[in-house]
């Protein structure tokens, strides 16, 4: 087995063609709070500065939302507490782009808490080749 101890893996520009959060949610707040969320994971031997731009259907992007994902740590950003520039709108579909200067592995999670029957899916971003 390879020791990735300290070695950065991953891409510099990953993308996320589906994004939506709930406007409602069922359950104690904030662990049942229906919520997007980024994981960021750095594997690298210095911290990792993130922007993250949000795109719409029918409006100019917002962001970029800036986050550091220190070197050898994880980083989960719920998409709910993005309030810089602007808040992330509920109820509104949208795509992001996550920009970092150094390779990260970038996967997605919605917590979907609208019924009692709670949904909650993730999935891997799609890493763009440098």
């Amino acid at each position: 087995m390879t020791d990735t101890s300290r070695r950065p893996i991953g891409h510099r520009v990953w993308a996320v063609a589906e994004g939506y959060i709930p406007p409602q949610s069922t359950g104690p707040e904030p662990e049942m709070l229906s919520h997007e969320t980024v994981c960021i994971l750095n594997t690298g031997p210095t911290p990792a500065n993130v922007h993250i731009t949000v795109y719409f259907t029918d409006r100019d992007p917002a962001g970029p939302y800036q986050v550091t994902v220190e070197s050898e740590r994880t980083q989960h950003v719920r998409f709910n507490n993005l309030d810089e520039p602007e808040p992330v709108p509920l109820g509104t579909d949208y795509a992001f782009v996550v920009e970092s200067d150094e390779p990260v592995v970038v996967q997605h999670t919605r917590l979907d808490s609208r019924q009692a029957e709670n949904a909650l899916l993730s999935t891997m971003a799609f890493p763009v080749p440098e």
